[in-house]
């Protein structure tokens, strides 16, 4: 059974868990994994957006920075260079100023034309998150746990904004080269625990926050099984959930033929078994790019959740 909550986002208060609610990626970059460049300019990254909230997303989550494998990330907004993945070229992470010019207007225009949307600003950075929040946001979703600027989860806790935390192991730079993660279940509800008594000792209300196992963010290909066999376990801890499986690399892993990985563009099927799954444990928001074929797939997983699955 899942559980039901109300999460205080500070402007109004939505209930979780009598229904799935599908947040729609909008990423405002030009080197996302998935769409990469499509919604760079911010009149199509507006237009894309009221699709995904027209085709029944709840949640539009904008992201200015890319945090695939290999990138480099800067916790006070300096740019700091890793190197690519496998090459010696420079891999520079978006500074404050830059990820600001990518998704303020993107956020302000949104909620001009959809006063009701819920926007969620995707990033690790303090500052970019209170602009955020000034130009319409309200919700945080931090891949970093609130760990990689030190100055996020005070400002969280002062904006009295909604907040996703979410689990990471290291930095983008470092994913290939992590050691084995052992029972990622055990670690993920022990990281993630640690990371919320954190933020609250901060002052961030517990009403106020999510969770997130992070697929992916530092998991290898077979350390994600594992978190969606065993994902209702981490209902335990509390907290509604937020999942986010699409088109990940362990998807195309599972979907390999002939020893090559599915590609980006093949893993749409192997993403809706993940995300049904995930539902069916417990999820409370699924985090996606498809969200047309993941709403209706919610509905479907919601009926058998509410007849007691």
């Amino acid at each position: 059974m899942r559980a039901i909550f109300h999460w205080n986002l500070g402007s109004r208060t939505i209930e979780l868990g009598r229904r799935t609610l599908v947040m729609g990626v909008v990423n405002v970059t030009p080197d996302s994994f998935s769409d990469g460049g499509l919604y760079l300019d911010a009149e199509k990254a507006v237009t894309h957006a009221q699709q995904l909230l027209d085709e029944g997303a709840t949640l539009i989550d904008v992201g200015g920075e890319s945090t695939r494998p290999g990138a480099g990330v800067a916790a006070t907004g300096e740019p700091q260079v890793a190197a690519r993945a496998g090459t010696k070229e420079p891999n520079p992470s978006v500074s404050e100023e830059e990820e600001r010019k990518r998704v303020l207007p993107v956020i302000r225009d949104l909620k001009r034309r959809r006063p009701d949307a819920i926007i969620s600003i995707d990033t690790y950075k303090a500052a970019v998150a209170r602009a955020a929040f000034e130009a319409g946001a309200e919700i945080v979703n931090d891949v970093s746990g609130f760990r990689w600027d030190p100055k996020m989860a005070k400002t969280l806790a002062e904006l009295k904004i909604g907040a996703i935390l979410m689990h990471t192991r290291g930095h983008p730079e470092e994913w290939r080269s992590l050691p084995p993660i052992g029972d990622p279940v055990l670690v993920v509800k022990r990281d993630l625990r640690q990371w919320a008594e954190s933020a609250a000792l901060a002052g961030v209300k517990r009403d106020h926050l999510a969770l997130d196992p992070g697929f992916g963010f530092g998991k290898r290909f077979e350390e994600n099984y594992p978190l969606l066999a065993r994902f209702s376990e981490l209902q335990h801890m509390g907290y509604p959930l937020v999942a986010g499986t699409s088109r990940k690399s362990f998807i195309g892993r599972a979907l390999a033929r002939d020893g090559k990985d599915a590609p980006i563009e093949q893993r749409l099927y192997g993403t809706l078994a993940a995300e049904v799954t995930l539902i069916l444990k417990g999820a409370h928001i699924i985090r996606t790019h498809d969200v047309q074929s993941a709403a209706e797939a919610a509905r479907l997983a919601d009926a058998v959740v509410a007849s007691g699955g």
